[in-house]
Parts: structure tokens; sequence; C-alpha cells
């Protein structure tokens, strides 16, 4: 039996990247997974792979900035596997690393509504169905901006870090209620996220990596999947409100 046999999981920003490859790990430890993300073509194809491998699957597409959107992504994975047990709030932007004295407004406003905002709402919806259950997890995606000030832009560092406070906040506040927040914050993953970024503030950028050459190696999507599947198992039962660093070491230079 799988680690997260017949468990409902949402994984927001799931169409690709870290999002894809923690909804397989689940998948592949029993879960039946709601495949959540903006990019309606990618969930689509990913919904098609996974059911093909045999694994349960249900696409829903959902800008996790529209509070209807995330009530429809609730409503629908309720709907079709009768409840949710585990959400996991992966979907999230970059700034293109601007720095604090060049940060335009329209940079601010969208990495917060997606990386901040999107999370809460996602959150809020959650609670309540996990209180009527009985309890439920929450894994978020925080990032090493969101434990140290220095390693990205000046708008993700501050979205990140409140990620990492709603993390502590609701495991405070819902742990005697059988609900579990933590959090995973990984330094340099493979995935092609920095890769996305146009327009790059080249001043933001270089202060950021000053430290690059402490770090011993990259990781890979699978990594971070892995330690989203233990915090969303009754492996990490005691564990709640913790922020799991995951950058090779990079942060202990």
């Amino acid at each position: 039996m799988g680690l997260l046999e017949n468990k409902v999981a949402i994984i927001t920003g799931s169409g690709s990247g870290i999002g894809k490859e923690v909804a397989l790990t689940y998948a592949k430890e029993g879960a039946k997974v709601v495949i959540a993300d903006f990019n309606e073509e990618a969930l689509q194809v990913t919904v098609g792979e996974f059911r093909e491998a045999g694994y349960t699957a249900h696409g829903v597409k959902v800008n996790v900035v529209n509070e209807e959107d995330v009530k429809n992504m609730f409503a629908e994975a309720i709907s079709v596997f009768g409840q949710v047990d585990i959400l996991v709030n992966n979907a999230g932007i970059g700034d293109n690393m601007q720095a604090a004295a060049n940060v335009q407004d329209e940079t601010w406003n969208r990495v917060m509504d997606i990386n901040v905002t999107g999370v809460m709402r996602c959150i809020r919806q959650a609670l309540p169905h996990f209180e009527q259950i009985g309890g439920g997890i929450i894994v978020n995606m925080a990032s090493l901006s969101g434990v140290a000030g220095g390693r990205g832009g000046f708008t993700y560092t501050a979205a990140k870090h409140a990620v990492v406070g709603m993390t502590k906040n609701v495991a405070s506040h819902y742990g005697e209620m059988n609900i579990r927040a933590n959090a995973i914050a990984p330094g340099n993953v493979e995935t092609g996220f920095s890769a996305k970024m146009t327009n790059i503030d080249q001043f933001g950028m270089k202060q950021a990596l000053r430290g690059v050459s402490y770090m011993t190696k990259s990781g890979k999507p699978s990594d971070i999947a892995n330690i989203a599947l233990f915090l969303a198992s009754e492996q990490s039962s005691l564990m709640n409100g913790t922020v799991l660093v995951a950058d090779g070491g990079w942060s202990a230079y």
C-alpha cells in the first residue's frame, strides 16, 4: 500500500515543473491527484500522461488569483473524488530579480497576487473542508528566499517570507483540528524557472548570486517532490509549522 493510498490531493501549478513531479510522486503512492494549472494545454497533457500510466487524475484550469476559480477548483475536486485531503500550494512566478530600488508596481502587484494572495485563497478554501472531514494537510512551496534575505529579488523575497508566515500561522491556529501546514524552501532547482525571466535586473541578479560559488549542486524536481511526499504522509505526523530548506547546503555557508 502506498503512503497516500486513496488520499485526494490538489496541486496548483502542476501542469509542469516541480508541481507536476509532486503530482506524479503522489500518484505513484496511491493518491488521486487534481492537476490544477492556469495553462490548460499543459494540464490536459499531464492528465493524459497520468491516466495512460494508470494513475487517477483530474484536471482543472485555475487562476489562483481569482476567487471563483479557486472555489470551483475545490468544488470540482470534491464532486469528482468526494473530498480533498491534501493541498499543495505550488503555483508561483518570479520577479525578474528586481532589486528594491528598481521594483516596478506591475511586478510587485502580480507577484504578490499569485505568490501570496493565491496561496491565501487556496488555504482559505481548504480549511473549512478540512475541519468538516476531520483534518487535512497543506504543503506550501516557499523558497530559500523565504528564509534568507539576499538570494532573490525584493518582491519574490517578500512574497516567500509571507508564505512562510502563513504556514506557521495556520499550523499554530489549526493544529488542534488535525490540520498540518508545512513548507518547503528549495534553493536552485533545475526547472527552467529562471530561464523564463525576462528583462532581468542586472544589479539584483548580481547581488543575489554573490554566494552561488558555495552551492554544492542544483536540485532536481524529484528531490523536492520526495520532500513534499514526506510532508503529506503520516511519516511526518509530528511536523507542523516547519519549513524544510532543500538547497544542498547552500545557505549553510
